[in-house]
Order: C-alpha cells, then structure tokens, then sequence
C-alpha cells in the first residue's frame, strides 16, 4: 500500500502526478534507447487478435489475476502506458477519484478483461488498473472472457511479433500443416511466409495437373512435406549450401530461388544443387 499523509484527497494527488512523472521518464528512457513504441504502449486487443486469429470464446467467471499479466486493451491504447500509467491528463479527475475510493477503502468493483493465454487485455476498469499498480497492489478481482486462438498466444511482446504471427497464420490457413511440419515451417521473415504459401499451392497444381486429381488443402500440405521439402532439404544439407544459422525452410526459399533463375525448371538433383553451389562461390 502507497503511504499516506492523512489527506486522501491530497494522496490521490500526489499518486496521479507520480504515475504521470513515471511514464514519461519511462518514455524518454525508452526514446533514448531507441526502442520501438510498441515496447512501452499498451497492447491492442485487436492487433492481437489480428494476428492469432479467433476461434471461440467462453465466459469463465470472476478471479483475482496478478496485475503485471495485463499487458493491452480493448479501446484505451494510447491512454496508458504497458503498465498502464497514465499518458496524459485527460482523466486525471476520475484517475484521482478511484486514488481516493481506494484509499478510504470503498469496495472497488471487479475489472471486466479478455484473456488470450497467459495475457489479460482490459475492457472495461483501465483507471482501476491503473491505480492499482501506483499503488503497489499486485492483484486485482476481474470478470474474465478467455479467447481461443488459431495460433498459440506465446512470443507476442512486440509489433514485429504480432507481423510475423499473422504472415504465419494467414500461411497455415492456406496450407494447413500439422504436427512435425508445421513446427518446421518458420521464419523469422514475415513476408516468406507467403512465399512458403505459393510454392506449396505452385508445387500443388503441378502435382494435380500431372495426376489427374484434385487434393484437398490438408493433402496438399502433408504431401508436400513428404515429397517435396523433407528430400530437397536432405539434398541442400548433404551438398553443403545451407548458412550456418539459416533456417532449413528459409534455405529451401534461397535455393529454390537460385535454381529457378539458373535452369528456369522445377526439377531437383544434384546437377542442379551443383550449379546453385557453384554460383555461390564465384559470387
């Protein structure tokens, strides 16, 4: 608990300014660092979601959470900081308000967030969270909502994050990869996913055209894997031409890149991985 001068009035005061000089040292810290706004901003829900995708939701009722879990909000991104610290002092009236409430012990009603994993994101009780953390509380009553995702909700600290997530998901909808595939198709390049996309979906209307047979998505993608990407890789990894931190996805990109420009044909041996290798050492 924040201590007290006696005055509640007086106290709301002086937590308001506090949360204000703290975010806004925070925030020259952070341009001094030179990192990303989206590191200090709260996190939007939407954003999000956006990116892991949504597939249902279910009311799990009231619970204390710890308040370093809620990281975003529903509609309040710019007026509060990651820990939700005021951004300016357009609510200073009702943040002071709450202070006081808090501060003479009036029952506070619970926050109403939507849950994606580990995350909370506020719908409604922004200044109640906000208040709860200048005052050095670390829990708080909340209504939750949990959100299932087609995604899982891990590694989503940053805007970068969010980009790459939803390349991925737009990629897994296209090409529907399960189990030890789809842990093996990643990239850390947003836009290679969509790359990924149009080999596979290529590689598939090849394959149909030549068999006579229509595949569905998840043939297509467990097909491909087999047939196509598992080999290739084996062959790039035998002849020596994957870097040394490179993904084996992102050399299957380079490398099928570099023979389609070399032969202009569709066709993988070791005639063709030799001229790729080649090429890459006169360059």
């Amino acid at each position: 608990m924040a201590s007290s001068s006696g005055s509640p009035r007086v106290d709301a005061e002086s937590d308001f300014m506090r949360a204000r000089r703290h975010q806004v040292l925070s925030s020259l810290a952070a341009r001094l660092r030179n990192d990303h706004e989206d590191v200090v901003q709260s996190m939007s829900f939407d954003d999000v979601l956006a990116a892991l995708g949504r597939r249902a939701e279910n009311y799990v009722g009231t619970k204390v959470i710890a308040l370093d879990a809620i990281v975003g909000s529903v509609d309040k991104v710019r007026d509060f900081d990651r820990r939700f610290r005021p951004t300016s002092a357009r609510s200073r009236e009702r943040w002071e308000r709450l202070a006081r409430a808090a501060r003479t012990g009036e029952v506070i009603p619970p926050i109403e967030v939507f849950q994606i994993g580990e995350y909370y994101f506020v719908k409604d009780g922004h200044h109640r969270v906000s208040v709860a953390r200048s005052m050095g509380e670390k829990l708080i009553e909340a209504r939750i909502t949990a959100i299932d995702t087609f995604l899982l909700p891990v590694d989503i600290a940053a805007r970068s994050d969010l980009e790459r997530k939803f390349w991925r998901r737009l990629m897994l909808e296209r090409v529907p990869f399960t189990g030890e595939a789809r842990a093996a198709i990643a990239v850390d390049t947003p836009e290679q996913y969509g790359e990924i996309a149009e080999a596979v979906e290529a590689w598939a209307a090849r394959t149909m055209h030549a068999e006579g047979a229509y595949m569905n998505p998840e043939t297509m993608a467990s097909r491909w894997y087999a047939e196509e990407f598992a080999p290739v890789i084996a062959m790039i990894d035998e002849a020596g031409v994957r870097g040394e931190k490179e993904r084996p996805v992102e050399a299957f990109l380079r490398v099928a890149c570099e023979r389609y420009r070399l032969i202009r044909e569709h066709e993988w041996n070791v005639e063709v991985l030799a001229a790729v290798k080649d090429k890459g050492k006169k360059r």
